[in-house]
């Protein structure tokens, strides 16, 4: 099994090439880290049983950022300059992203976010990839099956107006939408966090919209969808991969039936590199991997190859190497990295049913 350090444990220098994991393991969004964690982790076993990265055993350090912003940006300066590592995983959301970044960049240690899609992302610097599509294309999937698939002529979105991964999806999916014939007939915000959302829903209720997108995380998508049916709001809602995490349905309950949402891939995808990854995970772990595990696991596959590939752990090399990924085989699809540093590959739309995730379409780069 391989060795697994945390909350700023120091690892022995013996131990082999360290690779460094932040995100919040603690707080209402701790099921992104915990479960890119367990991804991240099974592709380090998984490699190491294989004999290693040259010669060496991976060796995963991770720290908790609590999901804070100024924590994600301590937690990879610690990840750096404490810890040594070579390369980093993190993080799964796009605003404690965007703070730690330029540390990464700043000390020229390569860094792989395995879900955060605001597209900010990469332009923090030419150390900073992403295992996942950006929200500009994510946001454009969303409003092109609301279109295409469910024939909405209407939309509402709700936005939460601190979060960077809310606000980028909101504009991608408002600027499809309309570009497509699709009217927004309202547009309203609040913030992570909030309770009650009862004034923004009132206020959408007379536009009647045939679907209601809310580009935020699971734990207010929950919430929302509850409030919406005690209103008696009809809009079909829709979400993206902020709303993969087991505790959406937990949340939700049947207010969230008929919903659906952009995802990196279904659970029920019947590629057999698909299936060995779901059946080591979960018996690994005792559950399902989501979105996030599955990306975390594409993510520290991609850069144990990356390493290899450049016969090196020097960041420059690494870097380079990570650059010129090519048909990359990752269990969300097939990654072939584009010059910003963002990989091409499919979205999956997921309907919420029966309490499970079940494929509801794909939407393809080139749509």
């Amino acid at each position: 099994m391989a060795t697994i350090a945390c909350g700023g444990e120091k690892a022995p220098e013996d131990q082999g090439i360290k690779i460094g994991f932040y995100g919040a393991l603690t707080g209402p969004t701790a099921t992104f880290a915990l479960s890119g964690r367990n991804g991240a982790l099974l592709a380090v076993e998984q490699v190491n049983a294989a004999g290693g990265v040259l010669g060496k055993k991976l060796v995963l350090l991770s720290e908790d950022d609590r999901g804070e912003a100024s924590e994600a940006a301590n937690a990879v300066s610690k990840l750096i300059t404490r810890d040594h590592v070579v390369a980093l995983i993190g993080e799964q959301a796009s605003s404690r992203t965007l703070a730690a970044a330029p540390i990464a960049q700043s000390y020229a240690v390569p860094m792989i976010s395995p879900t955060s899609t605001n597209v900010e992302v990469t332009k923090k610097g030419e150390y900073i990839f992403r295992a996942c599509f950006i929200d500009a294309y994510q946001g454009r999937a969303v409003a092109d099956f609301a279109r295409r698939d469910l024939k909405a002529k209407t939309a509402a979105i709700l936005i939460d107006a601190r979060s960077d991964y809310s606000v980028g999806l909101a504009d991608a999916f408002r600027k499809s939408f309309e570009a497509q014939g699709g009217k927004i007939a309202s547009e309203l915000k609040y913030e992570e966090g909030d309770a009650d959302f009862s004034a923004q829903l009132t206020a959408m209720r007379p536009g009647q919209p045939d679907v209601l997108f809310i580009p935020g995380y699971y734990t207010d998508a929950g919430l929302i969808a509850r409030q919406a049916k005690s209103l008696g709001l009809k809009a079909t809602l829709l979400g993206a991969d902020g709303w993969d995490s087991p505790k959406l349905v937990e949340i939700g309950g049947d207010a969230m039936e008929g919903a659906y949402f952009a995802n990196h891939y279904s659970v029920d995808d019947p590629a057999p590199a698909v299936r060995k990854f779901v059946d080591a995970y979960k018996a690994r772990y005792g559950a399902e991997p989501d979105s996030i595990a599955a990306s975390s696991y594409d993510a520290m596959r991609m850069l144990a190859d990356a390493i290899t590939r450049a016969g090196s752990t020097e960041g420059a090399r690494v870097r380079n190497a990570l650059a010129t990924t090519k048909d990359f085989p990752g269990v969300t699809g097939t990654i072939t990295m584009d010059a910003d540093r963002n990989p091409v590959k499919a979205a999956v739309i997921l309907k919420v049913e029966g309490g499970r995730y079940r494929f509801a379409g794909s939407v393809a780069p080139t749509s």
